[in-house]
C-alpha cells in the first residue's frame, strides 16, 4: 500500500513536472544565464550550473548519480511494472540551506529514449526501485547534508540508449545531457 502511496505521489509529481515543460555515460553541456532560485519548483541559475559524468551541481544542490541498472519485469525492483525499467541510485545534496529533498531529481532532470523519429520520448517514472528510500525519499535535506534515493524509468525498448537532461525553469533552459548506454 505504502509503495503504491509513494508511487501515485511519483506520477503526480511528474504529470505536473511534464505540463510545464555514471561509468558508460556521455555528457554534454550547455550553459547560459537565467534568473537563480532556491526552490525545486522555480528557476536555477545555469551559470553556475553544470551535468556531467553523472553529477548535477547548481548553486542550490548536488545530485550525483551513483548507479544504474537495467531490471526486467517481474524482478527485484520492478515486481509490479509492465515493462523493463532503468534504475538510477544517486546522492543529493543541500548546497545552499534551501527547501532541498531526494525528489528534486525529478524537478531537474528528465529521461528520454531517442527512438521515435518524429518526436521526443519522455520517459515515465516507474515504481521506486528500491525499498530502503521509501521513508527518506521525501525527507527535507539540511545544509550541507546529503540524502541517498533511487529513482525508475519505464524503458519503451531496451536498445536504445537513455539520455538524462538536466534543466532549470522546469525544462526551459537546457544544463546538460549524459547519455546511458542499455547494451
Amino acid at each position: 500500500m505504502k509503495k503504491s502511496l509513494v508511487l501515485l505521489a511519483c506520477a503526480s509529481v511528474a504529470l505536473v513536472l511534464g505540463g510545464c515543460g555514471a561509468p558508460s555515460a556521455q555528457s554534454s553541456n550547455s550553459s547560459t544565464n537565467s534568473s537563480a532560485s532556491a526552490s525545486p519548483t522555480q528557476a536555477i541559475s545555469t551559470s553556475d550550473s553544470y551535468f556531467k559524468e553523472g553529477v548535477l551541481t547548481t548553486p542550490q544542490v548536488k545530485i550525483a548519480i551513483t548507479a544504474h541498472k537495467i531490471i526486467p519485469v517481474g524482478e527485484k525492483g520492478n515486481e509490479y511494472g509492465k515493462k523493463p525499467v532503468i534504475a538510477f541510485w544517486y546522492k543529493t545534496t543541500n548546497l545552499a540551506g534551501k527547501d532541498v529533498s531526494p525528489m528534486n531529481f525529478l524537478y531537474a532532470i528528465t529521461a528520454y529514449q531517442d527512438n521515435n523519429p518524429n518526436a521526443e520520448n519522455k520517459l515515465e517514472v516507474g515504481s521506486l526501485p528500491d525499498d530502503r528510500f521509501l521513508s527518506s525519499q521525501t525527507e527535507k535535506i539540511k545544509k550541507g547534508g546529503t540524502v541517498e534515493n533511487a529513482i525508475a524509468y519505464e524503458l519503451d525498448d531496451e536498445t536504445t540508449a537513455v539520455d538524462l537532461v538536466a534543466s532549470s525553469d522546469l525544462g526551459a533552459t537546457e544544463i546538460g545531457k549524459v547519455t546511458y548506454k542499455l547494451k
